[in-house]
C-alpha cells in the first residue's frame, strides 16, 4: 500500500502557457483573459474540484528511469504548455472579489499551473499493476498520494493541478485536480484528449504551429447561453447568505466526516451480452403498471448499480436517492457545440423506497425510477434549477439520506488517450 513517505517528490514547477508562434488575433494574443461564469458553473463554485488519475504502461524498452527524465518527461511538460495555449482558463484563477456581483475567472499572462513531479519509492514489484489493472479492489486511499492538492482559500482558486508520478520499471500515471466551477467532465476531457494530441503530434518550438484539429479546439461563446430563468441572481443569492452575509468564499463545503479508510474502488465491465441479459431480465420480470421502460445501456447499468450498492452497503433509512448529470450542450436553444468549455449540466436526482429496491423486483423498480425522470426531461431541462444548490448540498450533507452520485461517461472515451504510443490501462475520477 502507499503512503506519502512511499511517494517522493522530486519537483514542484510552474508551466505556462507557450506563448504564440504568430500573432493571429485571438484569445491567447492578450495580456488578460477573463472567462465568464454563467449559472451553469456557479452551481459548482463551493463544491470539490473533480480529480482524475491516468495510468499508462511504458514498453519494456523504455522502462529505464533515465529514459523517463531525459525523454519522456520533458515531452509531457512541453505539450502541457502547448496545450494550455488553448486552454488559458486552466492556468487562471477563481475569485469574487467585492466590486463583482459574481465570482470571475481570469487569467492574467505569467499565471501557471502547478505541476509535481514525484517518484513512486517502495519496490513493490506489482503495485502499479495493483493500482491500474482494474483487476482487484484497491482502498480508495491508496490512490491520494498520486494526485495533487488544488490550491484553495477564502478569497483564491486555482483552476488546474496536475502531478505526474513515475513508477521505475512500469510506467507512470497523470493525477489531475479541477475546479469543477471551471469546466465539467466533458471540457476536461476535451483539455486530456488535446493534451494527448500535442504530445504526439505537436512540434515543442516556439515556432512551431501547433494547432488542434477542430474537433478538439475550445469553444468559449459564453454569451450564446441565455439565462432566461434567471437562476444566476437565485444561485448566487443562496451562496452570498450562506452561514453569514456577504460570504464569497471560495472553500468547499464539507460533505459529511470524511470517508471510512477502508473504502475501496473497484471496475466492473459491463459487456454488451451482460447488458442485453439484464434488458432480458427487466422485460421478463416487468409488470403490467410498467407500461414504458427506459431500457437503455446507461438506465439498465445505472439500476443495476443501484441495487447492488443498497444490498452490499446495507443502507439503512427508507429512501435512497441517485443523482445522475445531464449534458445540456445539444439540448440548449440554440444548441451549443460538443466541444464548448465549460460548465452545460443539468442535474437529475432519482429517489426510490429502500425495500423496494432489495425486493424481487428492485431491479425492475429501479428502472422504472429512471424511466420517469428520464422522461421528465421533455417538460424542461430546467425545471426545478432554482432548487438545485439547496437541494444537493442539503443531500450531500445529510446523515438521514443515502446520495449515490454518477459521474463520468464512456461517451467520454477516455481510453483512446494515447500518448505517443504509451498504453493507458486505467483512468479513475472523483478520488
Amino acid at each position: 500500500m502507499a503512503d506519502q513517505n512511499s511517494v517522493k517528490v522530486i519537483e514542484i514547477c510552474r508551466v505556462a502557457p507557450q506563448p504564440q508562434a504568430q500573432q493571429v488575433p485571438s484569445h491567447t494574443d492578450t495580456q488578460e483573459f477573463l472567462h465568464e461564469l454563467t449559472f451553469f458553473d456557479l452551481l459548482w463554485v463551493r463544491f470539490r474540484p473533480s480529480q482524475r488519475i491516468f495510468f499508462y504502461e511504458l514498453p519494456p524498452s523504455s522502462h529505464s528511469t533515465p529514459l523517463f527524465f531525459d525523454s519522456i518527461l520533458p515531452k509531457l511538460k512541453a505539450s502541457l504548455s502547448l496545450t494550455l495555449q488553448h486552454f488559458l482558463p486552466l492556468a487562471g484563477n477563481l475569485t469574487w472579489p467585492q466590486s463583482s456581483h459574481k465570482p470571475i475567472l481570469n487569467y492574467v499572462r505569467g499565471d501557471t499551473v502547478s505541476l509535481t513531479i514525484a517518484q513512486y519509492s517502495n519496490h513493490h514489484a506489482d503495485y502499479f499493476n495493483h493500482l491500474s489493472s482494474g483487476s482487484e479492489f484497491v482502498e480508495a486511499r491508496e490512490y491520494h498520494p498520486f494526485v495533487p492538492k488544488l490550491a484553495i482559500s477564502h478569497e483564491k482558486a486555482a483552476a488546474m493541478a496536475v502531478q505526474i508520478t513515475h513508477f521505475p520499471n512500469r510506467g507512470f500515471s497523470i493525477g489531475t485536480s479541477m475546479h469543477h466551477a471551471v469546466l465539467d467532465g466533458k471540457s476536461s476531457t476535451l483539455f486530456f484528449k488535446s493534451w494527448a494530441h500535442l504530445c504526439k503530434h505537436g512540434g515543442f518550438s516556439a515556432s512551431s504551429s501547433n494547432q488542434l484539429p477542430d474537433q478538439l479546439k475550445p469553444f468559449y461563446g459564453k454569451m450564446v447561453i441565455n439565462d432566461r430563468a434567471g437562476l444566476e441572481p437565485i444561485f448566487l443569492n443562496q451562496f452570498l447568505n450562506s452561514d453569514r452575509p456577504n460570504n464569497r468564499s471560495l472553500m468547499c463545503t464539507i460533505f459529511r466526516a470524511p470517508l471510512p479508510p477502508d473504502f475501496v474502488r473497484g471496475t466492473f465491465e459491463f459487456t454488451s451480452t451482460k447488458i442485453e441479459a439484464l434488458r432480458h431480465l427487466v422485460i421478463k420480470k416487468k409488470q403490467q403498471q410498467y407500461q414504458s421502460l427506459h431500457l437503455s445501456t446507461f438506465s439498465l447499468t445505472c439500476a443495476y448499480a443501484w441495487v447492488c450498492l443498497a444490498k452490499t452497503e446495507e443502507i439503512e433509512g427508507d429512501k435512497i436517492v441517485m443523482i445522475f448529470s445531464v449534458d445540456c450542450r445539444s439540448r440548449l436553444d440554440p444548441p451549443l457545440p460538443s466541444n464548448y468549455f465549460g460548465n452545460c449540466l443539468a442535474g437529475r436526482a432519482v429517489v426510490a423506497e429502500r425495500k423496494g429496491l432489495l425486493g424481487e423486483d428492485g431491479l425492475v423498480l429501479a428502472v422504472n425510477a429512471i424511466t420517469e425522470v428520464i422522461k421528465g426531461l421533455d417538460k424542461g431541462l430546467l425545471n426545478g434549477a432554482e432548487n438545485w444548490i439547496s437541494t444537493l448540498y442539503r443531500d450531500m450533507q445529510s446523515t438521514d439520506v443515502r446520495v449515490l452520485t454518477i459521474v463520468g461517461s464512456n461517451r467520454f472515451q477516455l481510453y483512446d488517450t494515447d500518448l505517443d504510443g504509451e498504453d493507458q490501462r486505467e483512468q479513475k475520477s472523483r478520488l
